[in-house]
């Protein structure tokens, strides 16, 4: 079974061709259930999305602590699968502002699974994209809010300069948000946000901080507006907080620049750029079978969650293989959960948290690239470095690989206890669904393939 939502409707990159093969189950569930001031708790059906959730909670004052950027993800693909904004390095990711799930198990059973109960089914329901139960009612954190963001943009010339000061604020639980974009090997922006409500201040210049509502359709497109940081110097703004949330949706971070080369053109901004960005689910709804092959085999679209630690050799090893610019970077927290550890794990032993950085490529890389080669060899470089990569995306690993990268052993355990191996297929299945790329030999496992048979 699955859900009946069909592929071109999602915000993944894929398809989901593997629903034609399975049962689907139409669960319809969009509404805002309750929302609790004194538990700072918002209650809200698996389809509810982040415009709708932020709608209803600015007028009265309150935020999620964590806002991914886009309106149309929804609060089940979130949960069950990957979720990040730049508050993570506070709160982790969006898993981690759950406090609790309402799940339908294969037996018809309606449970609740929290940190006191079914405990085992809440840490292992993350990332399980539905194949331990359907979601029906999820409950997360919210924190109050204001009107601004004070951002300040610290532009850097060297590749240690900016990973210091990147990896210091990160660190840190000051700044509400913490986030760096990558423009070459040795030049990045790195931004340090803080809930405000935009009275009279000046920056650290003594300059009077001017308001910026960088959401309206005729300004620049965000990461072009950052880039000119690096010429003008640091700067603070105040950004409307509704536009802050999605500084980065009007060029969909920098994809625009491909499907629409002019978009940011000052005349166009101004005539057509009410326009931007169209739905996404209408670009995969109207995209050609020739349009979609283009971007799957010359573009690189894919988040990969790397320990800290890690984070100038994963520089390092995107320049040298692929020389993508620009880098999404934010920094989230990867919980040490003890008995109950979920898919993720810190990468070494902890007694709370280890700091993971998610480093974003979005965009055709200029050196030479086979989608069959260069995507394998990314993956590998993840799991090497005790890191994972965001589902959304491809995914070309076999399934041994797979497993490797992700932590089963809580899950398989909820696979049987629930009986979900009779009623869902593996993550793996619905990860690697799209059977155009069926004939990568380096995904048919011959375990998996027995066991599928069996």
């Amino acid at each position: 079974m699955v859900t009946g939502r069909p592929g071109w409707h999602t915000m993944s990159q894929k398809l989901g061709e593997f629903k034609n093969d399975c049962q689907k189950i139409q669960i319809d569930m969009i509404d805002i259930v309750e929302v609790d001031v004194k538990k700072q708790t918002v209650k809200v059906e698996p389809l509810a999305n982040m415009g709708q959730i932020t709608a209803i909670l600015g007028p009265m004052g309150w935020t999620l602590a964590i806002v991914p950027e886009l309106d149309d993800l929804t609060v089940g693909g979130l949960l069950m699968g990957f979720g990040i904004e730049t508050s993570s390095h506070k709160y982790g990711l969006f898993q981690d502002i759950c406090t609790s799930f309402e799940v339908v198990l294969a037996s018809g059973e309606v449970v609740t699974a929290s940190a006191t109960e079914n405990v085992d089914l809440f840490r292992a329901l993350p990332w399980s994209h539905g194949t331990l139960g359907f979601l029906t009612c999820a409950e997360l954190k919210i924190v109050p809010a204001k009107k601004y963001v004070e951002l300040t943009y610290t532009p850097y010339h060297s590749k240690q300069a900016f990973i210091d000061s990147f990896r210091k604020w990160s660190d840190s639980e000051k700044p509400d948000f913490v986030e760096c974009l990558v423009y070459s090997d040795t030049e990045a922006v790195v931004m340090t946000g803080y809930l405000s409500d935009g009275n009279n201040k000046k920056d650290q210049k003594g300059r009077q901080i001017q308001t910026n509502p960088i959401g309206l359709w005729y300004k620049p497109w965000f990461f072009t507006h950052v880039r000119d940081f690096l010429k003008t110097g640091e700067t603070t703004e105040f950004i409307p907080l509704r536009d802050y949330y999605h500084r980065h949706t009007r060029s969909i971070f920098w994809e625009m620049e491909f499907l629409i080369p002019f978009g940011n053109h000052p005349v166009f901004r101004f005539l057509m750029g009410w326009m931007i960005p169209p739905k996404i689910p209408l670009l995969k709804l109207t995209q050609t079978e020739t349009l979609e092959k283009v971007f799957r085999e010359n573009f690189m679209f894919q988040d990969m969650l790397v320990p800290m630690d890690d984070l100038s050799a994963t520089l390092s090893f995107f320049h040298d293989n692929y020389e993508i610019y620009p880098l999404w970077m934010c920094p989230h927290k990867v919980f040490n959960t003890g008995k109950y550890q979920g898919f993720l794990k810190p990468s070494k032993p902890v007694e709370s948290f280890e700091m993971f950085v998610d480093v974003g490529a979005y965009a055709a890389p200029k050196k030479a690239f086979n989608h069959l080669i260069d995507m394998p060899k990314a993956e590998k470089f993840v799991r090497d470095h005790h890191g994972y990569q965001a589902l959304y995306a491809h995914t070309y690993m076999t399934y041994e690989e797979f497993r490797e990268m992700f932590d089963h052993t809580l899950y398989d355990q909820m696979r049987k206890k629930y009986d979900a191996e009779k009623a869902f297929p593996e993550v793996y299945d619905k990860v690697y669904g799209d059977k155009k790329n069926a004939s990568f030999n380096r995904n048919t496992s011959t375990k998996h393939k027995i066991a599928k048979k069996q």
